[in-house]
């Protein structure tokens, strides 16, 4: 099993991560600013406080784990004003990982960032820009950043989260000729999430999950 950090693991689908990571066996480094409120507590779970924007606090927890999962968010109100969350903490990720020597990183984007924005119709685009456009548009940069690097890395870009069970039956949805929109629950997202840790069949992939 593997030593696994988990960057947004407080809530969301980074919570979701921790708890499947957990049952399939792996150690799970949760890495949030406020991971001691995560309310799980068994031996093979560290709880890291730690800002993805503070380089020192990211290279400490990247130190002796075998894969990092990625998973950022910003808050509704943040929609509205220019947003660096997502470049930032990557440049700083990457930096960290390639210091330590750790190669293998899945990232958390969405249906929309970088080349599958052009799959989208014009009537899903218009609203898409207009209240997603700008964490959007960082996101764009996040993924070129991941792309260009050295590192081991596949980028999941899920549909419209719900906040259902896990089913399990998703599609992975892996050439653009197949790229739809649709909806996901957050936990079958961490379930692809978990499956990447051991599985390199999506490598250099950037699939989107619906």
């Amino acid at each position: 099993m593997a030593r696994v950090l988990i960057i947004g693991a407080s809530r969301g689908i980074g919570l979701e991560t921790v708890r499947q990571a957990l049952d399939a066996g792996h150690r799970v480094r949760a890495f949030a600013r406020s991971a001691e409120k995560i309310a799980l507590s068994p031996p093979t779970l560290e709880k890291m406080n730690g800002n993805a924007l503070a380089r020192a606090d990211v290279e400490a927890a990247v130190r002796g784990v075998d894969a990092v999962i990625q998973v950022l968010g910003v808050g509704a109100g943040e929609l509205f004003r220019p947003v660096r969350l997502f470049s930032d903490a990557t440049r700083i990720l990457i930096a960290a990982m390639e210091a330590a020597r750790v190669k293998r990183l899945i990232a958390v984007t969405g249906y929309g960032a970088g080349d599958s924005r052009g799959s989208m119709s014009l009537l899903q685009r218009v609203p898409f820009q207009l209240l997603l456009g700008r964490a959007y548009a960082d996101k764009d940069v996040q993924e070129r950043m991941i792309q260009a690097s050295a590192l081991d890395w596949t980028i999941a870009r899920p549909a419209v989260l719900t906040n259902g069970a896990r089913t399990g039956r998703y599609k992975v949805l892996v050439e653009p000729a197949t790229w739809r929109n649709g909806v996901i629950s957050r936990a079958d997202v961490a379930d692809f999430l978990v499956k990447q840790i051991e599985d390199r069949s999506l490598l250099r992939k950037s699939p989107v999950l619906a």
